[in-house]
């Protein structure tokens, strides 16, 4: 009797394997250009591969987030893991942003004392260093379209990219014009291009983390839309956030002109609308009767607070 078997690959493994071998290259690319860097006497090279160090870095950290977030909730952490990727992100971006602003100052420092560079090493290590970085980027770039932690660990890989070109170019002009403060110039844009995209991530998970209202989700129009649906009086304490970066949480009190059996139906209509229209799937409603909820200024209508 045969036995038919499958043996399809986990896509969460096969992640995790490209984001190991990710680490592994970038460690090895960071030495060959702190070497070429030192011998060169090429600021932007050493500062290419310092922003690859912390690439290894951010891909060892999104790697260990990655694992943390698939644990099952428990009784401490009821909604589960998930938040730990974007902990894993903020962590990234700040570690982003800390080189980016010593990227400045090196460079700051190396232009009131200059120091020769030696063009042809610059180009050849950027050059190997460009072909390393491309490849890490398409490593994690089909899992950094819907995860922030790998988003974050991506931009550092499109960072590396860029300043690799930047550091070529700078290789070039040293040695058809001899013109040393490209050097300078190109760590300060390098510098400044980090600095962005850090701050973007940043504010991305610093959003998620204080359970902000997601981006695109207008709470007037939202209370207004559930306070519209038919046997609603009012609705408040309306709370929205995330639960990370791909589940929405809402918690309400809804007042009902009906009885207990008719709010069923409206809370099933109320659920379907709020997962359709705001894409929200944890959803929590209280229910109150008309003329129960009162405060200083009279019965509640629609209110957030």
């Amino acid at each position: 009797m045969g036995h038919g078997h499958s043996h399809h690959p986990d896509p969460e493994q096969t992640g995790d394997r490209r984001l190991l071998a990710a680490i592994v290259v970038n460690v090895l690319l960071t030495g060959a250009q702190v070497v070429g860097g030192v011998i060169s006497g090429s600021l932007s090279l050493v500062a290419d591969a310092l922003h690859n160090l912390n690439d290894a870095a951010s891909l060892g950290i999104a790697l260990i987030a990655r694992r943390i977030a698939r644990r099952p909730a428990d009784k401490v952490r009821t909604f589960g893991y998930r938040k730990a990727e974007v902990i894993g992100a903020l962590i990234n971006t700040t570690t982003l942003i800390i080189v980016g602003l010593y990227l400045v100052y090196e460079a700051v420092a190396r232009f009131l004392q200059p120091e020769p560079i030696d063009g042809w090493i610059v180009v050849i290590v950027a050059s190997f260093a460009l072909v390393v970085d491309l490849a890490t980027a398409l490593m994690t770039f089909s899992m950094a379209k819907e995860n922030i932690n790998i988003k974050a660990a991506f931009v550092h890989n499109v960072a590396d990219a860029l300043g690799s070109l930047v550091v070529i170019c700078v290789g070039i002009l040293v040695l058809v014009f001899q013109w040393y403060v490209a050097d300078l110039i190109a760590t300060l844009l390098l510098a400044g291009y980090i600095l962005f995209q850090g701050y973007k991530l940043m504010a991305e998970s610093v959003r998620i983390l204080m359970d902000s209202v997601p981006v695109g989700v207008d709470l007037d129009r939202l209370t207004a839309r559930m306070a519209n649906v038919s046997g609603v009086h009012g609705v408040h304490h309306v709370h929205v956030w995330q639960i990370d970066e791909h589940n929405r949480a809402l918690e309400a009190h809804v007042v009902s002109m009906v009885g207990f059996e008719d709010s069923e139906t409206i809370k099933g209509t109320l659920k379907k609308l709020l997962r359709e229209e705001f894409e929200i799937s944890h959803t929590t409603l209280e229910f109150e009767p008309q003329g129960s909820c009162l405060d200083r200024s009279g019965p509640c209508g629609n209110s957030t607070s």
